[in-house]
Formats: structure tokens, sequence, C-alpha cells
């Protein structure tokens, strides 16, 4: 265990789901805490707006000999993380730049990772594994429109973005209309 009066960012992992949980007692015991969550848009969320950057751990900002009892006792949670055989700390600066990131809560907006060009597979609905290439992002609908080759055909479609195989990247800019393509020569297919 690290012996110093400093207090440092240390990685806790939770119990399965249990994050906000273990975040809760933790603050109650007067320690400080940082839980980072992902806000998805309106439009990309079936059954959660709010997703844990890292599911399953958060941090805690501690004098670990004052604190080591405490935290690894506190409902929620499983462990600490550790490398070499003690708790190892973070680097501030990791901390530090996802705090910026993050409101009070914790919450950093997400946008989708897709860019124009680029090629992707569709995992569900009626062109599951169906290969297209974006030609626009996604709109405030959550709506993605594709080329895809169907039938020796070129056929635009627009699909929702869950359908699309790729992720959510934190808080980056990313203005609605600016990858939009103005020269739309085929018309959509909604699905």
């Amino acid at each position: 265990m690290v012996n110093s009066d400093k207090k440092e960012w240390f990685v806790v992992s939770s119990k399965h789901h249990r994050e906000e949980l273990a975040q809760f007692h933790l603050r109650l015991k007067g320690l400080e805490t940082f839980f980072p969550r992902l806000m998805l848009p309106r439009f990309s969320y079936k059954s959660k707006q709010f997703v844990p950057l890292f599911p399953n751990y958060l941090f805690v900002h501690i004098n670990l000999a004052a604190d080591y009892d405490q935290v690894r006792w506190t409902p929620g949670v499983k462990s600490f993380v550790i490398f070499g055989g003690s708790p190892t700390p973070l680097q501030d600066e990791i901390a530090e730049t996802l705090m910026r990131q993050a409101d009070h809560e914790g919450i950093i907006p997400a946008h989708s990772n897709l860019k124009i060009g680029q090629e992707v597979q569709i995992r569900g609905g009626p062109f599951d594994g169906v290969i297209g290439v974006i030609q626009r992002t996604p709109d405030a609908k959550g709506r993605v429109r594709l080329l895809m080759k169907l039938l020796s055909r070129r056929i635009a479609v627009e699909i929702p973005v869950h359908l699309i195989s790729g992720g959510w990247l934190a808080n980056r800019a990313h203005p609605v209309d600016a990858n939009r393509s103005e020269n739309r020569p085929e018309l959509p297919i909604l699905i």
C-alpha cells in the first residue's frame, strides 16, 4: 500500500450494475467520487439514456493509507483495481481530463463516431448483414443515410443509427448539418 498523506485518484471496481450505489455510499462517508457516464442522444437509446463510460468502475479521490478500509467495505464496492499487488493511483491528468469533459454529475454528452464515406455493416432489420457506405451521419431523428448495392443497383436508404455497426464517442463538437450532402440524386428509402 502507498503510505502518503496526499490524496490521489484510485479506480474502484463495483459490484455488477452497482456503480451508483457505491458512489452514493462513498459520498455519504464524505469521500470524493467520480462516476463518468455517457448521455446518449435522445434518438439512440432504447432503454437507457445514460450509460457508464467504464461499466462497473468508478474513481475515488482518497488518501489510501487513511481511507482504504472505508472504501473497501462500502456497499456496492467490489475491490480496488490493483497492479503489482497494491492499489495503484491513477495519473491526475487522466482524471482531470475526464472531469473537464463531464458536468457536475459526471455526465458526458456523446455523439456518433460514424463518418461520411465509412463502410459499415447493418446489424438487424430487413437489411441485416448488408454492407453500405455512409452518405449522411445521424440526423436529429437518429437516422443514417447509406448507399448500398442491391440487385446490381446503388440504392440510398435511411435507417436508424442503432442498426449500424458503430459506437459512441464522448464530448466532441458534432454539428448536425456539417456532414450532410447537398447533392441527393437518389431518393431515400425509410426503414
